[in-house]
C-alpha cells in the first residue's frame, strides 16, 4: 500500500490535524487502506474514489457505487464492499473477556438463564459479533441497540424486535479471527462479496 500522504485527501489531512497523534495515524491509515481497496475495485486512482469517511461516522460512497462497511480491533482493519447495504464485524477468536457477565448484561432475554453460568465463551463471542454486524448494517449505536437485536443461530439470522427487522448472517473463521457479515437479503450465499484486510500485515 502506498503511504498515507499519497492516498489521503486534503480534507482528510485537515481532519487529522485536529486529532491526537495516535488517532490521526489510525484515521489516515484506515482511510488510505479503504481508498486502495476501492480503487482496485473501481479501477481508479485512490484519490479519485468519492469516499466520505469521517471520524465516528459510517463510511459512505455515492449510492450508485455500492456500499461499504468496516470493522477494526486491536491493530487490524477489515473492509467489505457489496452492491447492497452491508455490515461487518471482526473479533479475535481467542479474545479474553468475561463472557458470563456480558451474557447476563446484554443477552439475558435471549438465553436459557438456568444454564447461564455454563455458557460457552465462543458462543457468546459469536453472538456479540453477529449483533455488531447488524448494528453496522443499520447504522445504529452499540449502547442503544445491543439489547434489541437477537441472534438466531440455527437460522443464521439476526432479528430486531422493536423495528421488526430480520437480517441474514454469514459468520466464519479467518486465521485467528471471527468475522460476521449482515445483509437484508441472502444473496451473499450464492454471490461473491469483496473483502480487503490488513490482518497480520
Amino acid at each position: 500500500m502506498r503511504g498515507t500522504s499519497q492516498t489521503s485527501t486534503t480534507e482528510e489531512k485537515e481532519i487529522a490535524k485536529k486529532l491526537s497523534h495516535i488517532k490521526a495515524r489510525v484515521f489516515l491509515e484506515s482511510r488510505a487502506f479503504m481508498r486502495e481497496c476501492l480503487s482496485t475495485l473501481l479501477d481508479s486512482d485512490p484519490l479519485e474514489v468519492p469516499l466520505k469517511a469521517y471520524p465516528g461516522k459510517i463510511p459512505e460512497l455515492p449510492e450508485e457505487m455500492g456500499n461499504i462497511s468496516i470493522s477494526h480491533t486491536e491493530d487490524i482493519l477489515i473492509v467489505i464492499w457489496h452492491e447492497e447495504k452491508i455490515g461487518i464485524d471482526i473479533e479475535k477468536s481467542e479474545r479474553k473477556f468475561n463472557h458470563q457477565s456480558l451474557a447476563k448484561k446484554y443477552f439475558r432475554k435471549n438465553l436459557d438463564t438456568k444454564n447461564i453460568n455454563k455458557l460457552d465463551k465462543k458462543a457468546i463471542l459469536n453472538q456479540w459479533s453477529a449483533i455488531e454486524a447488524a448494528i453496522k448494517w443499520e447504522g445504529g449505536k452499540l449502547a442503544n441497540d445491543l439489547k434489541q437485536w437477537k441472534y438466531i443461530k440455527h437460522e443464521d439470522k439476526i432479528f430486531h424486535e422493536k423495528k421488526n427487522l430480520k437480517l441474514q448472517l454469514n459468520q466464519f473463521e479467518y486465521k485467528e479471527w471471527t468475522i460476521s457479515v449482515a445483509m437484508k437479503s441472502n444473496i451473499f450465499i450464492n454471490e461473491q462479496f469483496i473483502i480487503c484486510d490488513m490482518i497480520n500485515n
